[in-house]
């Protein structure tokens, strides 16, 4: 039986509130995801953005309900997936949502499929256990997505093995997979890695139109800013654990607020850019170890607009209006003695 929310339906399909997952080890708790928050709209695309570990995949895992017991520990306020809280669902209330309600395209579709099953039977595998139908109309059914994701002669390729497939075929049947119950979100993690130019944008155009067409949200996880710029409607950007700064897709470019998001904006390559001597802009340092985090704010090592209070304590969301936030002391009120030191 599932829990459900007593609320009118909104424009919300997921609303996500002091999201939390820890690891237990010898050493005691890791937390990985600190106070997650974040809403998608209904037919929206939400980008999560940021450098490796900063917690990207484990938000998405953390919503699957995949995240690895008894070591990993998941906890929220809320977790409203369209008036059913998956905080509270059993493992088994979770998998009987899994496929059906929200879906996920994992990033290498060559480990997630099994080599040795035709790819038809595993693309049509949720139908089979959400909704109990035969061989037949599974098959019938895997065609005709097939024939969506635009995977070209799609009779044919029905019983194929994952080998037989390019990259980009794959990655087209584990949409199709993701997609074939018709779930209210797809959460799609680094979709376009190890593909080709032309066939990312071809994966990333499908995502576009496949949305259009069938209306799921989705959330894209990606580290890069290019493929948020032209694919999302908002944007969280994620660093150490945290969602560090949050706005509409326009916002996040035209006046990015926190010192780690301007970093990475400037770190994108131009195109007017002559070819020199000069290195590109790059953030200096490294991603801080989570059993180890610095005191005060977690970008504060590697921040040139840090501040005494940086050091000392951690910052909330500061509300920039119009739904942009930043993790920062920059838009906080602190006490005169914490102004940035002089240079």
């Amino acid at each position: 039986m599932t829990n459900k929310i007593e609320t009118a339906k909104t424009d919300t399909v997921l609303s996500v509130r002091d999201l939390r997952t820890e690891f237990r080890g010898d050493r005691g708790p890791v937390r990985v995801l600190d106070d997650i928050s974040f809403d998608v709209g209904r037919g929206k695309i939400v980008g999560l953005v940021g450098e490796s570990g900063s917690g990207k995949s484990m938000t998405a895992l953390s919503l699957m309900g995949l995240v690895p017991k008894p070591q990993g520990h998941v906890s929220a306020t809320r977790m409203d997936l369209d008036g059913t809280d998956l905080a509270k669902l059993s493992p088994d209330g979770l998998r009987r949502i899994r496929g059906r309600d929200i879906s996920m395209v994992f990033q290498e579709p060559m480990t997630s499929l099994n080599p040795v099953r035709k790819v038809w039977e595993q693309v049509g595998e949720p139908l089979a256990i959400h909704q109990g139908l035969k061989r037949r109309d599974i098959r019938a059914r895997v065609l005709e997505m097939f024939e969506m994701v635009g995977i070209p002669d799609p009779k044919a390729r029905l019983d194929a093995y994952p080998h037989q497939l390019s990259g980009g075929l794959r990655q087209r049947a584990m949409i199709a997979m993701g997609l074939i119950c018709e779930p209210k979100l797809l959460i799609a993690d680094e979709p376009t890695t190890a593909l080709d130019v032309t066939t990312q944008a071809q994966i990333l155009r499908l995502m576009q139109d496949l949305r259009d067409r069938v209306g799921t949200s989705i959330i894209l996880i990606t580290h890069d800013l290019g493929i948020i710029a032209e694919m999302c409607d908002e944007v969280n950007v994620m660093y150490a654990g945290q969602i560090i700064e949050q706005a509409n897709v326009f916002d996040l470019f035209e006046r990015p607020s926190h010192p780690y998001t301007r970093g990475l904006l400037a770190s994108i390559p131009k195109a007017t850019e002559q070819r020199s001597s000069h290195r590109m802009p790059s953030i200096p340092g490294m991603v801080p170890n989570l059993a180890k985090l610095p005191p005060g704010c977690r970008f504060s090592p590697r921040c040139g607009d840090a501040m005494p209070i940086c050091l000392q304590k951690e910052p909330g969301l500061a509300d920039l209006g119009r739904g942009h936030n930043a993790r920062c002391w920059l838009h906080l009120p602190h006490d005169a003695t914490t102004q940035r030191e002089a240079s």
